[in-house]
This record gives structure tokens, C-alpha cells and sequence, in this order.
């Protein structure tokens, strides 16, 4: 599951800290392996033509495919690894902060007794929409994360808000 939660302080004023950040797909392990296979296909022309003038014409193009596939997954790498959504419900305070891959973050503040967790299950921009409202306004939660994912994050929060209220 995308997200942790982590109690902090005493346990009768414990505030709830809930991070969610988006599924990696490609770990350190499909890193590698996604880059000995393009390594190896690439290699299939360059090898037909050792010995041949013809090599280093196309040579730079084979080490230019490798070099920018390889920038690009990194790059979103680390784009991917800045999205996160922090989540902290405390008995006087419930505080989103969304963090998105380029820009500022943004922040939301309410008083947990008046946020109501909502599931649009359709007419959201995803299936399983969640949002948080409270007054007067409404901010979507884990927009990122699968239906499943977002169905289970609704049934835990809304069960923590019951027992916050």
C-alpha cells in the first residue's frame, strides 16, 4: 500500500501523521534489468557492424538513444519521488499538504470534527474519487493512487476520524 501512518506525542493527544506518495514501478532491481536488456538490443547492430567503416556512423546514434533513454527514466524518477500528499490529524487540526512533482506546496487546514470524507464512486476525473470538505471548501486526497487503494484509504481515515470525533 502507497501510504504509512505514524502516531507522534502522548497517547491521549497522539496526533496521526498519514503519508501517500504514488506506486514506483520500476525499482532499483527493473532499473537495472530495463538497462541490460536496451543495452543488449542496442548492442545487436553495433556488433553486426565491428570491423566496418559503417560502425562509427552509427555508433553515435546507438550511444545517443542509450544516454538519453537512460536521462529520461531518471529524470522521472525523480520527478515521481517529489509527489507525496502529508496528512495530519490531530485532535484540534486536520492539515493536508500536497506536494506535486514541480512547484509549490499546497496546503489545506480544518477542524476535524467539521471535515466529511467523501467517496464519489463515479463523476470524479477518477474512479473512487476522494475528497475531504470542510468549510466550504473540498480538496481531492490520493488522486494517484489505484481504486482499491483509494477504498481502503476511505474506509481507514473514516474510521480515525470517528474515533478522533
Amino acid at each position: 500500500m502507497p501510504y504509512r501512518w505514524t502516531t507522534t506525542g502522548p497517547p491521549e493527544a497522539a496526533a496521526a501523521h498519514l503519508m501517500l506518495w504514488p506506486h514506483q514501478s520500476l525499482g532499483p532491481q527493473g532499473f537495472v534489468t530495463f538497462f541490460a536488456v536496451t543495452a543488449s538490443l542496442l548492442a545487436l547492430p553495433v556488433l553486426a557492424l565491428v570491423g566496418s567503416a559503417a560502425l562509427w556512423g552509427i555508433l553515435p546514434f546507438v550511444v545517443a538513444a542509450f544516454w538519453g533513454t537512460w536521462a529520461a527514466v531518471r529524470l522521472n524518477g525523480r520527478r515521481a519521488a517529489r509527489l507525496h500528499e502529508d496528512l495530519t490529524l490531530a485532535p484540534e487540526r486536520l492539515t493536508l499538504a500536497h506536494v506535486p512533482a514541480r512547484g509549490p506546496a499546497q496546503t489545506w487546514e480544518a477542524n476535524p470534527h467539521w471535515v466529511r470524507l467523501t467517496l464519489h464512486e463515479k463523476g470524479g476525473p477518477v474512479p473512487d474519487y476522494l475528497t475531504l470538505r470542510a468549510s466550504g471548501r473540498e480538496v481531492e486526497l490520493g488522486a494517484f493512487l489505484s481504486e482499491d487503494e483509494r477504498r481502503a484509504l476511505y474506509r481507514d481515515l473514516g474510521e480515525r476520524l470517528a474515533r478522533l470525533r
